[in-house]
């Protein structure tokens, strides 16, 4: 079967991007699809070097460091794309990727990071950590926004099987798209981390400073409980989070792998406070033998046992979390370190690509006995 990825836009190495990595590996033939690639060079390994078939964002002014501006333009962009000449198309789905064209005799098999949150249940969120609550420029964000929405359901029934990286975000599926979606959770490298070393006297934050992963909350808790707290990450939120943080808020940017990797392993507990469709840096935490303490809700009650590998706190609120933290400082979780790697181990990438590759083959052999298509 003649293949095609298609991911949204390559700028970075993240979690959307350890998906593409290994659909690629998977399926080393394949052709590559993106909206834009700005991938620096020292990044392109991931995608082993392989040439991109890139939309007319790619070359629009600014769209290097703006492209996110062209999200009105998204829609019509990712409809461009030719992918006539394939028999399955595997795409990677966080905001537009799964509304492709494709016609009766292709398979389509769209792996959902998330429904667009920023049009969907996050849309209040969105606008006001971008303050657009009022005004001109709130009315045409809100257009904008309901027109995705109305674009995002029409083009459902353009997928033939949805996959979500965890339950969470299957119900989001559901409730967004009324449509059952099987869950493969995503891969995570929980080889790079070898813990087993003495753990230091602080807790440590890892997350891009944006409205909803809730830096600042976290910050203002440890601002009250006067704790050693690390953070790492950066983003439009920074100046906000820098102007609260108090002496005991080490606040570090963004860092190399190796410096995460260090500090992980290093970390008293790893603390989190947003709800996530998934949080791949909760399972790397876990497996660098760091307990986790964070929000319980969304894809964290999958990955974290509690009592056993951390705590969750059950409201995103300053006072949730400072109790949080004072229950792990009496002593109230008692750690087992070969036990958070085991339970991290359940999300390594080898796992991801048995059950990926057993949901594809399973998908093409039904397909193409629905179809009266020769098997390859």
């Amino acid at each position: 079967m003649k293949t095609a990825v298609v991911h949204e836009w390559l700028v970075t190495y993240a979690g959307s991007e350890q998906v593409c990595e290994q659909m690629l590996r998977l399926f080393p033939e394949a052709d590559l699809f993106s909206l834009v690639d700005f991938l620096p060079e020292d990044l392109r390994w991931f995608i082993q070097q392989r040439p991109v078939h890139t939309s007319f964002l790619q070359n629009l002014p600014f769209a290097r460091r703006r492209f996110r501006a062209y999200l009105p333009l998204m829609p019509l962009a990712v409809e461009q794309f030719d992918l006539s000449g394939y028999d399955v198309i595997l795409s990677s789905n966080h905001a537009v990727a799964k509304g492709v064209l494709t016609r009766a005799d292709q398979l389509h098999i769209s792996y959902v990071h998330t429904p667009i949150r920023y049009a969907w249940d996050l849309q209040q969120q969105y606008l006001q950590g971008s303050d657009l609550q009022k005004g001109v420029k709130a009315i045409a964000a809100q257009t904008i926004l309901h027109y995705l929405r109305l674009w995002d359901v029409a083009t459902v029934n353009r997928v033939d099987c949805f996959l979500a990286n965890s339950q969470f975000v299957a119900r989001r599926i559901w409730k967004t798209y009324r449509r059952e979606a099987e869950v493969v959770y995503p891969p995570v490298a929980v080889n790079r981390f070898h813990p087993g070393g003495d753990r230091d006297d602080f807790y440590l934050t890892i997350s891009r400073f944006v409205p909803y992963k809730r830096v600042d909350l976290t910050v203002r808790a440890f601002n009250q409980l006067g704790l050693p707290l690390v953070v790492i990450g950066d983003g439009a939120d920074w100046k906000r989070v820098q102007a609260i943080a108090k002496p005991n808020v080490k606040l570090l940017g963004r860092q190399p792998d190796a410096v995460v990797e260090d500090y992980l392993q290093r970390c008293k507990a790893f603390v989190f406070a947003a709800e996530e469709d998934f949080g791949i840096t909760l399972v790397e935490a876990q497996a660098a033998g760091a307990p986790v303490i964070a929000f319980g809700k969304g894809g964290a009650t999958e990955t974290v046992i509690p009592g056993k590998t951390g705590i969750l706190f059950p409201i995103q609120t300053v006072e949730s979390l400072v109790e949080a933290v004072q229950y792990f400082e009496s002593g109230g979780l008692i750690t087992d370190y070969e036990f958070l790697r085991q339970n991290a181990e359940r999300f390594a990438s080898e796992c991801f690509r048995q059950e990926f590759l057993k949901i594809v083959e399973r998908q093409w052999d039904e397909f193409c006995q629905q179809h009266g298509r020769v098997l390859a």
